[in-house]
């Protein structure tokens, strides 16, 4: 027989439920960098982040990440400026929710920056759209049946 989940493998990692092991270190953000929000996944390794300057950058995912850690719409990144590409960066670290939290309150990120709430980023939400089932003119109906006949047709 064989041992048990002892060495690597997919199925040794399967039952695994790490999430990023012990306390890891809080990366501030340096010279040429800046925090930001993905605000739309692109594919390709890449993401439209909004950074908190205010500038709508496209962010690639640097390879290190890459299928490492996974990352969605409304995750708070750090990013690396180019000097050459204004609109252009390079997705440094991710933040969990924890760490996204803590740098809104030591006052790293602007007040108005959005952590765990799922925002749509400009599209229309659902909450407006109100579906009726059935007729509602069932009585008008019932009169224009009457005037219509078969015959005349």
């Amino acid at each position: 027989m064989g041992k048990k989940n002892t060495k690597g493998g997919k199925k040794g990692r399967r039952g695994k439920n790490d999430s990023g092991g012990p306390k890891r270190e809080l990366i501030y953000k340096e010279d040429g960098q800046e925090y930001a929000q993905i605000t739309k996944m692109l594919g390709n390794g890449r993401v439209e982040a909004t950074c908190f300057d205010g500038a709508k950058r496209m962010a690639h995912i640097r390879g290190k990440l890459r299928k490492r850690v996974w990352m969605g719409q409304g995750d708070i990144i750090l990013v690396s400026l180019r000097d050459f590409q204004d609109d252009q960066c390079d997705v440094i670290h991710k933040y969990n929710l924890d760490e996204a939290r803590t740098l809104k309150n030591q006052g790293e990120l602007p007040e108005n920056a959005k952590i765990n709430e799922t925002d749509n980023f400009g599209f229309e939400s659902d909450e407006d759209v109100n579906f009726e089932f059935g007729n509602a003119d069932d009585d008008e109906e019932d009169e224009d049946d009457d005037e219509l006949d078969i015959d005349d047709i």
